[in-house]
């Protein structure tokens, strides 16, 4: 790909949810639930500003399970969003895995590759939004969600807890580091 092609390219960091932009409860999905982490909207925000897609990947068992359906994890987005519009930011998209081999709802049951750490979410917002996945991210909190930045060709970027907006801003910035040296 010539470097004219590169440059339309768009860029993005995905960010896992649970344990990563909210407190993870298990089976999240009602936004009066929802509890934010420290500077998560802000973590978005910069991203964007960045010049980075936000780019939401999740998996979500619990509809496999059968503790609440697929809208749940559409209106927690929703409602992600229109919290995020108050500091004048959104998430791009929404990617989430339903599915949970050995799941209570047969038709989420099947061992897919959209779950992480497999990159079937990654590799649909790269399809859909022309993501060039050497200049993006994942930011996530579990081995899974490194485990699939690594195997989708994305940097990871490993929260611990704290500051997200201090994680992603170091993230973004040591990658920056390393290509200039």
């Amino acid at each position: 790909m010539g470097s004219e092609d590169q440059r339309l390219r768009a860029r993005a960091v995905f960010f896992d949810r649970d344990g990563t932009l909210n407190r993870d409860i298990h089976y999240l999905h009602r936004p009066e639930d929802f509890e934010w982490m420290p500077e998560a909207r802000e973590a978005i925000r910069y991203a964007r500003e960045q010049g980075y897609l936000a780019i939401l990947v999740t998996n979500q068992s619990g509809v496999a399970r059968g503790y609440y359906p697929e809208e749940d994890v559409r209106r927690v987005y929703d409602w992600m969003n229109g919290e995020l519009e108050k500091i004048g930011t959104r998430l791009d998209g929404l990617y989430y895995c339903p599915h949970l081999k050995g799941a209570a709802v047969a038709l989420y049951d099947k061992d897919c590759d959209c779950r992480k750490p497999k990159t079937g979410m990654v590799d649909a917002a790269c399809r859909d939004f022309n993501i060039d996945r050497s200049a993006s991210y994942l930011v996530g909190d579990s081995e899974k969600d490194m485990a699939c930045a690594k195997a989708a060709g994305l940097t990871g970027i490993p929260y611990r807890g704290g500051s997200l907006l201090t994680c992603v801003k170091r993230g973004l910035q040591e990658k920056k580091a390393q290509e200039k040296a």
